[in-house]
């Protein structure tokens, strides 16, 4: 999933200074998932921006109006557009609780609104719900190869992308990068190898990568199914 974090709170207040009829918008999506932007998040979060505003006196002619709402996923137009369609007009800004393609989505269906980020989007990750943790894994970047590294992606473990083993500055299996403390992604790769018996592709020389497949702005165009949740 994505993770994202919430903006410290004198930033969200900071941001939205100049709006005092605002919408702040949860998703039910990545953020929402495990509980930092969804319909609770958003109703708690425009809670506080109301009586900030109330206690520093910057609603001065009493027309104050911060209200909560959600949406199954704020990165679908079609869902943005039916969800608040209508509702949204009496608002002068949008505070999203989206990741940031939630955020850019939300302007791009309503383009005369001012769109607002409420969080910091981090990482696609893997959710650890025993240790209630949450572990980045993936750094999308368009051409995978799992299936040659025991499932074990070196692009996004490894600090320094490293594709064709480990450095010398891995200590007992520990990576020198963060003091220690992250395991050698190389080091994980060659014990999966092992245990599969399929430490050939250890020993494969892997070209650089051809970072053209992962310039931005990326598109995928045409053909794409959905399946519940919006259709």
């Amino acid at each position: 999933m994505i993770v994202v974090e919430q903006k410290p709170l004198e930033d969200i207040i900071d941001m939205v200074k100049d709006s005092d009829r605002m919408l702040v918008l949860g998703c039910d999506g990545c953020s929402g998932i495990y509980q930092v932007g969804g319909e609770k998040q958003a109703e708690v979060l425009s809670s506080m921006l109301r009586m900030g505003k109330k206690t520093k006196g910057e609603n001065k002619e009493g027309d104050l109006k911060i209200e909560a709402s959600t949406v199954l996923r704020q990165c679908d137009k079609e869902i943005v557009r039916e969800a608040l369609e209508g509702s949204i007009e009496g608002y002068d800004a949008v505070l999203s609780m989206a990741c940031g393609a939630g955020v850019q989505t939300v302007a791009e269906v309503f383009s005369e609104k001012l769109v607002l980020p409420a969080v910091n989007t981090k990482f696609i990750g893997m959710q650890d719900r025993e240790m209630g943790d949450l572990h980045e894994r993936c750094s999308a970047c368009g051409d995978c190869i799992l299936d040659k590294t025991g499932g074990v992606c070196p692009i996004t473990r490894c600090a320094k992308g490293l594709l064709n083993g480990p450095c010398g500055g891995q200590v007992e299996g520990k990576c020198e990068v963060g003091g220690y403390e992250n395991d050698c992604a190389w080091i994980l790769i060659y014990n999966k190898l092992k245990e599969l018996e399929k430490l050939d592709q250890f020993l494969q020389f892997r070209l650089m990568r051809d970072n053209r497949i992962s310039q931005s702005p990326r598109d995928l165009k045409g053909g794409v199914k959905y399946s519940g949740g919006g259709e």
